[in-house]
């Protein structure tokens, strides 16, 4: 239990030298996860389809 309890304190002296993003930057950033997020589903949906036409093509052949 010691250990648990010594890993706790260390964590916590840790955390208090980690800088963290602002609220400002903290929004961005999420702007931009989400953007690329939609961007990278839409490619990725894009040539699903086209490769799904190509095969149908390529298996009605």
């Amino acid at each position: 239990m010691s250990k648990l309890t010594e890993y706790l304190k260390e964590t916590k002296t840790e955390l208090k030298h980690v800088i963290w993003p602002s609220r400002r930057q903290t929004f961005f950033y999420t702007i931009i996860v989400i953007a690329l997020s939609i961007i990278v589903g839409y490619y990725l949906g894009f040539f699903g389809n086209v490769f799904e036409a190509g095969l149908n093509k390529l298996i009605s052949l």
